[in-house]
């Protein structure tokens, strides 16, 4: 028991291990979910808020990791 517990640990651990980036990749998919509500006829631009929120997010990340 003890070991499948640690394991659920471990797993959840690599999702919510930074909560800020958790919250942000919350927000860019929430923002990309309105673009795609606001504007159906142009998928393209909740795709490219999607994608360039979660890069930008993801290079954020990375560098504040990088100064520690």
């Amino acid at each position: 028991m003890t070991m499948l517990v640690t394991t659920f640990r471990m797993l959840v651990g690599l999702f919510v291990d930074d909560g800020s980036l958790a919250l942000a990749i919350i927000v860019i998919v929430l923002l990309s979910w309105i673009f795609a509500t606001l504007m159906p006829d142009f998928p393209i631009a909740a795709g490219a808020v999607l994608l360039v929120g979660c890069l930008g997010v993801l290079f954020t990340n990375v560098m504040k990791a990088a100064q520690r």
